[in-house]
């Protein structure tokens, strides 16, 4: 396979890829290296992901019309893993014209270069905050997903719609993933459990939104690889039966999340184990776009594909800080 993948330098990119490159494909990393956060930690993902032979790199937005277009052009991509976004729904409510160029228009361009070229499978990453103010849980495919509260949350909604039609009018086998709070090595320093461990590792304090009465349903980053490179040859199949109410297209949407969500304040104590010391806690009000909790159905992917997120935290957590204190530790003595 001749796969590309979008946002090779980011946190869930840089691990597909490797996986990828070890199991011996050849991989098109693209990546706009923008500064949303630490571009050193983008840069140092990357390194180890270009002193593979077998890695192409190039430094390209996906809002970028014409490169895009050259890019699919010059190359006979196999399959397509569309990772890259502008993430963070706090983020969304300060700079929303980000979301719109690259998970609106930057899909776009993904989509048309999957069109002309005859990619025989693009899988994309979409997000449990799809799921918005809905209150049945767990969060199900089958469930409405018309009423998100963060413009991040819109423009993954959107992004599924996207998808969708261009698997029905130019019959492209899609598959949409609704990632569920990933966390690793190798993490995204904007995110929650990375703030925390770096907080107690200075001696700082942490914000806790909603008083600490929030769940969320933590997957571990090697859960999400496994059940992407799963779906990657389970190209997703037309539905024949005429009786059928909904779409009939080669499209298909899962959610890859542990199913078993955690209270933030039992996370905040394993990470306080992790780190071997307490940390001072700040309560604040729940956030503006934020939502109480998160819960995956995975059914669907036990089925298709005989696999299921389940690294517990406890584990997942540990080696998040292992790895943050080897990195910054080397980024110190550098």
């Amino acid at each position: 396979m001749k796969i590309l993948v979008t946002g090779a330098a980011g946190f869930v990119g840089f691990f597909v890829c490797q996986r990828l490159l070890k199991d011996g494909h050849t991989v098109c990393g693209i990546d706009n290296l923008n500064d949303y956060y630490s571009v050193q930690l983008k840069r140092d993902r990357l390194a180890q992901l270009i002193a593979q032979s077998n890695f192409i790199f190039q430094q390209l937005d996906l809002d970028n019309r014409a490169g895009m277009e050259a890019l699919f052009a010059q190359n006979a991509f196999t399959h397509v893993i569309h990772l890259a976004a502008q993430a963070g729904v706090r983020y969304s409510l300060q700079n929303p014209h980000a979301y719109a160029d690259g998970n609106l228009s930057g899909f776009l361009n993904i989509l048309e270069g999957c069109r002309h070229s005859g990619t025989k499978h693009l899988i994309f990453a979409s997000s449990s905050s799809v799921y918005g103010a809905n209150t049945k849980v767990p969060f199900s495919t089958e469930d409405n997903v018309d009423y998100p509260v963060s413009l991040y949350a819109v423009t993954k909604k959107a992004n599924e719609l996207m998808a969708h039609s261009y698997s029905h009018l130019y019959d492209i086998p899609v598959t949409g993933l609704r990632f569920f709070t990933v966390y690793g090595p190798w993490g995204r320093p904007d995110m929650a459990y990375f703030k925390f461990v770096d907080a107690i590792a200075h001696g700082r304090p942490i914000e806790v939104y909603n008083y600490g009465k929030m769940k969320r349903d933590f997957t571990y980053i090697d859960d999400v690889v496994e059940g992407i490179v799963r779906l990657l040859d389970h190209v997703p199949k037309a539905v024949t039966d005429e009786k059928a109410v909904n779409s009939k297209a080669r499209y298909k949407i899962y959610n890859i999340g542990n199913h078993s969500p955690v209270e933030l304040l039992t996370f905040i104590e394993v990470i306080e184990q992790a780190m071997g010391k307490p940390v001072e806690k700040i309560m604040k009000p729940m956030q503006p776009g934020d939502v109480v909790a998160t819960y995956a159905d995975v059914e669907d992917l036990m089925r298709d594909v005989g696999f299921k997120p389940e690294t517990p935290i406890e584990v997942g957590i540990q080696k998040f800080v292992d790895w943050y204190k080897s990195y910054y530790a080397a980024s110190a003595s550098a």
